[in-house]
């Protein structure tokens, strides 16, 4: 199965690089072949360049990491925003239902965001976005729904990796230089190692282009190496395991790197005023991924250890 990656330079698509180099993965993803694209390489904005990419590479499946996730600049660029997280998707749903093909997209915890939830969520809950980026993401979902090609759309949160810019790159650079910062604690959810992440989507992919191939479901063996029952066409959760504040997440990324000479203190939401409604709580629950693929999930400080020793701290 021929596989294009949209977005291949960012965190995600990084990550989904990196684990591919790893035997073991490499082992379970040895009957796809994956085409990288970037800006430079295809404007997914286009719709008749992506239709054009997926003739000319007999492309099979589709693997959206782009998107626009500046959550603070989407409010003065909502008209951007809106064609990169909702009209780009909706471009490559329609090329992959123009084949048959699958379109495997990476949406965001911020669709919860404007209900007070207490409970890890489920993908049935209804979402209630804040904001242009949520929104946008939203609405990228409903066109992949609307066109109504073969999808897999994955919700995630807090995503991190040895790439790009992100929050723990952030706080070993601010803990290494401060005597003291301030880090939000009424922010609760679930730090997501990117390359757990890529692992999961690799897994989907291996399933579904080795067993059953462009059919409307799979279902598969129990055990590890394969999931048990995955709908093609469906909405699953994934984080790591666990959950934290981002002050909680700070200060493990502190300890873990051995950055102590810096004073983290709790602070509230208010005390940073933002054009953004961020969730105050959006843990996601995860059950229906671990039943479909058959995965045990690590819990975010083990995968926050594994990321600081890739980046060699």
């Amino acid at each position: 199965m021929k596989v294009l990656v949209t977005g291949a330079n960012g965190q995600l698509g990084m990550s989904l690089r990196s684990v591919l180099q790893n035997p073991v993965i490499l082992s379970e993803a040895k009957n796809l072949c994956f085409v990288y694209t970037d800006v430079n390489e295809l404007d997914i904005t286009d719709l008749d360049a992506v239709r054009k990419m997926v003739k000319e590479e007999g492309i099979d499946a589709i693997v959206n990491c782009a998107g626009y996730t500046n959550v603070e600049g989407a409010e003065d660029q909502p008209e951007l925003a809106g064609l990169l997280n909702a009209k780009a998707v909706e471009n490559l749903a329609v090329a992959m239902k123009e084949t048959g093909g699958l379109l495997l997209h990476i949406s965001t915890d911020y669709v919860f965001g404007g209900e007070v939830l207490t409970s890890p969520i489920k993908e049935e809950q209804k979402p209630a976005p804040q904001g242009v980026y949520a929104v946008t993401k939203l609405h990228g979902e409903e066109a992949i729904q609307r066109v109504d090609c073969r999808h897999i759309i994955i919700r995630t949160a807090w995503l991190y990796s040895e790439y790009g810019r992100n929050f723990v790159k952030t706080m070993l650079r601010l803990t290494a230089e401060k005597p003291s910062l301030k880090v939000v604690d009424d922010q609760r959810g679930t730090p997501t190692y990117a390359k757990d992440l890529a692992k999961v989507i690799v897994r989907f992919l291996a399933v579904e282009g080795q067993v059953f191939p462009r059919t409307s479901a799979l279902s598969f063996e129990s055990g590890n190496t394969c999931p048990s029952t995955a709908e093609v066409t469906d909405i699953y959760h994934f984080t790591n395991e666990g959950e934290c504040t981002w002050y909680e997440f700070a200060c493990a990324i502190a300890e873990l790197s051995g950055h102590t000479g810096c004073e983290i203190r709790p602070c509230t939401s208010a005390e940073f005023p933002s054009k953004v409604h961020r969730p105050a709580y959006s843990v996601l629950d995860k059950g229906k991924i671990q039943s479909a693929l058959g995965i045990t999930i690590p819990h975010w400080r083990a995968s926050l250890q594994e990321c600081l020793r890739g980046m060699s701290l």
